[in-house]
């Protein structure tokens, strides 16, 4: 399978799903629970890198061997194994770190990252498996 065509169809379906979440469906979450430590405007260069290499990782971690196995459970499964992972990292640093990090932040945003590797995991294997293989 292409990496390339696996990457880019991955990275379509991750940013429409977290640009939803970001942008309509949890913006009022987030700016209630950490408005205070938000930043006037986002650092779009710090997000396109971390939207790059999470694909990256889900591309070579998940998609691949997934699609290798002929396996959509596979995808779903450590796709969303794989988002849990990358967000715990991040949450529960900041959990650990920072003086007014909310918990409840901690506990939605590592339930959101379960649920956005699982679907762009099994999403991209639908349609690189199915769609457009």
């Amino acid at each position: 399978m292409d990496y390339l065509k696996m990457y880019l169809v991955a990275l379509l379906i991750f940013l429409v799903i977290d640009f939803l979440w970001l942008g309509l469906i949890a913006r009022d979450f987030y700016r209630n629970q950490i408005g205070h430590l938000m930043a006037e405007s986002v650092n779009w260069i710090a997000a396109l890198v971390f939207y790059l290499l999470f694909i990256g990782g889900v591309v070579y971690f998940v998609l691949a061997p997934s699609l290798e196995a002929e396996s959509l459970l596979r995808a779903f499964l450590v796709g969303g194994f794989f988002g849990f992972i990358a967000y715990a990292t991040y949450d529960l640093t900041n959990l650990a770190t920072l003086k007014d990090w909310p918990l409840l932040v901690t506990v939605v945003d590592l339930a959101w990252g379960t649920f956005l590797g699982m679907l762009t995991s099994g999403l991209s294997y639908v349609v690189l498996h199915y769609i457009i293989p």
